[in-house]
């Protein structure tokens, strides 16, 4: 059995988590996370110096608390992991480096965590996780992406959101709507009683350059122009606002097209599983349309547990056994955190000389 203690810091959620693997089997001993979300909301998204200094103050705790609910000291663990890229760089920092005094200090391997990567191994907590080959459509705040999981734990990304990611849509058009921050939640919650079908919001694409269209590729921006277009009519013309309305068709438009263009990719592709990770994953109305057209085409759907769609560090650290089990691999202590990395790079992160 491998047993890691990993530190998730890329965004505005304070993390740390105890997790292990015996044979296939993921297990999560503690996974405590402190959210950020009352100290950004008044600014209606995430500040990067603020949510650097809450980590700096928050983390000493969380590590406590993690420890004590896993019953677990540093004498245990066979390595120590943290995400390194991609994210805020400041708040990269304080859990990278935390992480990496705390190899130097208890002669640990550390793992450096690409974000990513973290959020397609959430899956692997679930009982029944697919084998490779898979799709995962990784769908938050800040990523929306179409990666094809291949053999040897190859990564290629098949499609992207050239503009907004899709939870970065609801947070704006949720601002639109009057509604709370973050906007995910809050559209989901104004949805329930509006009337999707009331309002016809176009499904953006974007042109391949040669008169098509990139067909596994999307873009969020129009949409929320058309949402903020269609809000600014209505009060030109002195009526109500039918928040609940405009929330349901924008929930719906944003579901759809996320479905239609990953089974398209599937069957372009010959897959038959497709994964669903992220935040955004945890949206009732894609689950249920993900499961409602996959099934028609037999492809069989693996959705991330609700808990663990959002940023959290049990989900790095299953990456961090995933390569530490499977491959032996360890970072250099002087590897450095970025802002920008391809998932198709994180291998590098495991060279003997770091890429940044």
């Amino acid at each position: 059995m491998h047993k890691v203690l990993a530190i998730e810091t890329s965004c505005d959620e304070t993390s740390v988590s105890v997790v292990s693997k015996s044979s296939d089997f993921y297990k999560i001993h503690s996974n405590i996370i402190a959210s950020q979300i009352k100290d950004h909301a008044k600014w209606g998204g995430v500040v990067p110096e603020l949510a650097a200094r809450k980590h700096l103050e928050l983390l000493p705790e969380v590590l406590e608390k993690a420890l004590e609910s896993s019953r677990t000291d540093f004498n245990e663990f066979d390595a120590i992991a943290s995400t390194v890229a991609p994210g805020l760089v400041g708040c990269l920092r304080v859990g990278s480096i935390t992480a990496r005094s705390l190899s130097l200090l208890y002669s640990k391997p550390f793992l450096g965590i690409h974000h990513l990567e973290g959020h397609l191994s959430s899956i692997l907590f679930l009982k029944d996780y697919p084998k490779p080959p898979y799709l995962v459509l990784l769908v938050s705040g800040g990523h929306t992406e179409l990666i094809k999981l291949g053999d040897g734990n190859s990564m290629e990304r098949l499609g992207r959101s050239h503009d907004d990611a899709a939870g970065e849509a609801f947070d704006k058009v949720g601002r639109l709507l009057g509604l709370g921050y973050p906007g995910g939640p809050e559209i989901e919650k104004t949805a329930r009683n509006g009337d999707p079908y009331k309002f016809d919001l176009p499904k953006c694409k974007i042109s391949d350059g040669k008169g098509g269209f990139l067909k596994y590729d999307f873009s969020f921006s129009g949409l929320k122009t058309a949402v903020l277009r269609l809000t600014q009519k209505i009060n030109e013309n002195q009526e109500i606002l039918p928040i609940e309305d405009i929330a349901a068709s924008f929930e719906r438009v944003v579901a759809e097209v996320l479905v239609e263009r990953s089974i398209r990719c599937c069957v372009d592709y010959n897959l038959l599983n497709i994964v669903v990770v992220g935040g955004v994953a945890a949206n009732n109305t894609l689950r249920k349309i993900m499961i409602t057209e996959a099934k028609k085409k037999s492809i069989k759907v693996y959705l991330a547990p609700l808990s663990l769609c959002t940023d959290n560090a049990a989900m790095i650290g299953a990456a961090a056994l995933s390569r530490l089990s499977n491959w032996n691999c360890q970072s250099s202590l002087k590897l450095g955190v970025s802002g920008r990395l391809p998932i198709n790079l994180a291998s590098s992160l495991y060279r003997k000389t770091p890429p940044f």
